[in-house]
């Protein structure tokens, strides 16, 4: 057997730890993956966190599972399964937590579910009936004590009107619904009769108007019989946004807080995902826009007016976003104080 050269002997020995290293490395880094902290959410199914739900976005300290679902099933699991950690909830609901002292689950600033809200009022076809125009008028609402409630009498009050001269009726938009306040009902809002829905009150002109999240099922932008207030909702969001500069945030994340005590840090580490699942997710309405034929010029339309962050997570970004959400439940007597954003991400602002 040739004697192995000086050169050959170090090209070899450096290969050997150069292959012990990269396998000591792999070792280590499934140990640390092993070791990481597993953090179990749930989640509507939306597309925006579709790179959460593949496995695309992930990080290194911190295993995430991931629960996906119907709205109102994932909204009752997250604080309520003791199997999930946490997930989406109702701002409104937790706010009016903060309210009492209530400390079981903490917030952190990922705002799950953001919308404008012109596009959610509905009146009668041929109807002239205006927004600038609805006070003294009896007003269907989904529910009185939702976020989403909460930024409409917000838009209302943005456009001259008084949300306390409007007699309100809460009930389900197309089925007869028992809707349960998570507060005190005012004088002025009363619950629709036990077997009438909104649509049905509506159509019988029982009340004038209707504030829902999803179109009613009678809804045809033509022909009716169930059309929007304002057709163009589009010009009228973009104006409430350019003159507050709020984009309005309805549900946010939260964790157990026997989880929080355990690593406060996990706070941190969870916005680093949605943030980084937002950038993907944004990257992809670029490279792939063709969920519509002019998707592309939704997303350009949309971050020339608002900016390339407009689903921004974190607290700084979102600051007066959510003080204008603390301030509105306080005018509508939600809550008994004036809650601070700061109380609201108490914990988050502890870590």
């Amino acid at each position: 057997m040739n004697a192995l050269s000086r050169r050959k002997f170090f090209l070899a020995a450096g290969s050997v730890a150069g292959t012990s290293l990269v396998h000591t490395r792999a070792a280590l880094a499934q140990r640390v993956a092993q070791a990481a902290p597993a953090i179990t959410l749930a989640c509507t199914d939306y597309l925006r966190f579709t790179p959460l739900a593949t496995g695309d976005v992930q990080h290194d300290e911190l295993e995430l599972r991931w629960i996906r679902g119907p709205r109102s099933e994932m909204l009752r699991r997250a604080v309520s399964d003791p199997e999930v950690d946490g997930g989406e909830s109702s701002m409104l609901r937790h706010l009016l937590r903060v309210d009492r002292g209530d400390g079981s689950l903490v917030a952190v600033p990922v705002f799950l579910l953001r919308n404008f809200t012109v596009r959610d009022f509905y009146t009668l076809k041929g109807s002239s009936l205006a927004l600038r125009s609805l006070n003294g008028h009896r007003i269907g609402i989904y529910n009185w004590t939702a976020s989403g409630a909460t930024w409409y009498r917000h838009m209302l009050r943005y456009l001259g009107q008084d949300p306390f001269t409007i007699e309100w009726v809460v009930g389900g938009a197309d089925t007869p619904t028992a809707v349960t306040a998570s507060a005190p009902l005012p004088p002025h809002v009363s619950n629709a009769p036990a077997d009438k829905s909104l649509s049905d009150l509506l159509l019988a002109g029982d009340i004038d108007a209707m504030f829902v999240p999803l179109p009613p099922s009678k809804y045809h932008p033509e022909q009716g019989p169930i059309v929007r207030i304002v057709p163009a909702f589009r010009s009228l969001e973009q104006r409430y946004f350019v003159d507050t500069g709020y984009y309005p945030t309805q549900h946010v994340l939260l964790l157990r807080r026997q989880v929080w005590d355990r690593d406060p840090s996990v706070g941190g580490r969870l916005l680093e995902i949605f943030e980084q699942c937002e950038r993907k997710f944004t990257a992809g309405q670029r490279l792939f826009p063709y969920s519509t034929p002019w998707q592309i010029g939704d997303v350009e339309e949309t971050e020339l007016l608002m900016g390339p962050d407009f689903h921004a997570h974190g607290l700084e970004k979102n600051r007066d976003t959510v003080d204008a959400f603390c301030q509105s439940a306080f005018d509508d007597g939600l809550t008994e104080r004036r809650v601070t954003v700061d109380e609201y991400f108490a914990e988050f602002l502890r870590r």
